[in-house]
């Protein structure tokens, strides 16, 4: 019996040397049914292009990489992040996707204060729901790993992060699940199963965590069955948690870049289906 790819999906940062069109024909040829799509490749085709490519491949859009980078402590950088965030709700509906990717960002230039950039995150949310919720379009908060704290997101855990969207409507605000970033996390398991209770799992994404850490730590991600996640543990909670939605793959991994694309997603598919499907 052939193995189960219906709810695979590959985050077109995984093939990132792809343009969004090859990456489209990639997954046409691989037999994989979705893509999780990045701003900058479909800003490379154009935005209505992008979405006939995927249409027309017969491809859904899982998700949408990436709003956020709402800390900014003065009013331009505010509003400027604000502007871009509200075009990329617009991007997600052209593309027919309910979910946007937030990455909240970290501290601004000069600042220690990290209570008060986490701060500035919750108010700048708070502008930016009712306009997604408007149009359709889910706010997905995603926790990173706490190396990343300092320059990309001062959210760290899911706990975190489902405390931030706790004041909205699940279908407005939810949290995504991303091995790299949570795997760690000893409160992984009850928040997991509180994102569940609370409607809010928008996403689930796997790539493993690699050791050594690369001298350029975001590129530390690794094919699954690479590193040092447990796969089966965080899936069955996941899954128990009432997750159906698709599973991404998004790695970041200078490897995998260099490497042939097919081959790539052919990899891709095998760790799938032994090291995440039985769990899903």
């Amino acid at each position: 019996m052939s193995p189960d790819f219906s709810r695979l999906s590959l985050n077109s940062a995984t093939t990132k040397k792809w343009t969004l069109a090859e990456a489209v024909d990639g997954c046409a040829r691989a037999g994989i049914p979705a893509i999780g799509p990045w701003r900058d490749r479909v800003a490379e085709a154009g935005l209505d292009k992008a979405a006939k490519l995927i249409k027309d491949a017969g491809l859904r859009v899982s998700s949408l990489c990436r709003g956020g980078f709402l800390t900014a402590a003065d009013a331009e950088g505010q509003a400027a992040a604000l502007a871009d965030n509200f075009e990329a709700v617009r991007e997600a509906v052209v593309l027919d996707t309910q979910e946007l990717f937030l990455v909240v960002g970290g501290l601004a230039p000069g600042e220690k204060d990290v209570v008060a950039a986490r701060q500035r995150v919750a108010d700048r949310l708070e502008e930016l729901v009712s306009f997604a919720s408007e149009n359709g379009v889910r706010l997905v908060l995603e926790p990173l790993h706490p190396m990343y704290a300092a320059d990309r997101a001062l959210i760290s855990t899911l706990g975190q992060a489902l405390d931030l969207a706790a004041p909205y409507d699940a279908k407005a605000v939810g949290v995504a699940v991303d091995t790299f970033h949570v795997w760690w996390d000893p409160e992984l398991k009850a928040q997991i199963e509180r994102a569940g209770r609370e409607n809010r799992i928008a996403s689930y994404q796997v790539c493993d965590f690699n050791l050594p850490i690369a001298a350029d730590a975001l590129l530390s991600r690794g094919m699954m069955g690479d590193g040092v996640i447990d796969f089966a543990t965080i899936g069955t909670w996941v899954r128990d948690a009432g997750y159906t939605g698709d599973i991404e793959v998004e790695i970041f991994n200078q490897e995998i870049w260099d490497a042939d694309g097919d081959s790539v997603l052919e990899t891709m598919k095998k760790r799938y289906a032994e090291l995440v499907l039985p769990y899903a």
